[in-house]
């Protein structure tokens, strides 16, 4: 599985899931975590059976690069996962 190579912080999504209680979440990666967005998907899935999940499949270049066109998917949680941490 996946999950054991990049720390993708499936607790924090849970918890934020668990907090906002959307009803369509999408699941944005940079292209080399991609592979793991299943493992996010399945993770999800298994607490939230009710949850529509999707996975955004276009380009993503970095923190700063949000898809502007998530809007048009009616999506109540937008999921950014990147290689780096924030520092606040």
């Amino acid at each position: 599985m996946a999950l054991d190579i990049y720390n993708l912080e499936i607790d924090r999504i849970l918890a934020k899931i668990e907090e906002s209680r959307p009803k369509r979440v999408c699941i944005q990666l940079p292209d080399g975590l991609k592979p793991n967005a299943k493992d996010i998907v399945d993770a999800i899935n298994s607490k939230f059976p009710e949850i529509k999940v999707l996975i955004w499949s276009g380009s993503n270049f970095g923190a700063c690069d949000l898809p502007l066109e998530v809007e048009r998917l009616k999506v109540d949680l937008l999921i950014h996962v990147g290689h780096s941490a924030w520092v606040y």
